[in-house]
């Protein structure tokens, strides 16, 4: 389960949930993450599922290429934001991204077209990339 910190914290800032997809595309089109969400949202509390942490490990190890560079690349960025558990370990990523994001109230950041469908379903707010070089808030 998340850590009591971020469930404190919720009202105070606004939460952003980066998902594989969203991290991933910060290398491929050379995005400042930090400058485009305080862009967008001023101040924001970044959190990781540890099941998007678990992917990219698997794609650090297993991925080809520039795929295999960028996903340890990612892995050394993600260490400074907060890492969250999540209760169901067999559950598909984007489900308990969707879940999390309902539970915390938060936005977020993907780049994945299926989720982000998910999401504005659920009434979340989604940050995606938009023209290769700047994130939008839908």
């Amino acid at each position: 389960m998340a850590s009591n910190r971020i469930w404190r914290d919720k009202d105070k800032k606004n939460i952003v949930i980066l998902d594989s997809s969203a991290i991933m595309m910060l290398f491929e089109f050379s995005i400042d993450l930090e400058n485009e969400l305080t862009r967008l949202l001023g101040t924001y509390h970044i959190v990781i599922p540890h099941l998007v942490t678990r992917e990219l490990e698997i794609l650090s190890k297993h991925g080809q290429g520039k795929k295999r560079l960028k996903a340890k690349a990612a892995l050394k960025l993600i260490e400074k934001y907060e890492i969250v558990e999540i209760d169901e370990e067999k559950e598909d990523v984007d489900r308990a991204v969707l879940r999390l994001a309902k539970k915390l109230q938060a936005k977020v950041a993907t780049n994945d077209k299926q989720l982000r469908k998910e999401l504005k379903k659920a009434s979340l707010q989604v940050i995606f990339l938009r023209g290769k070089k700047k994130l939008v808030l839908e």
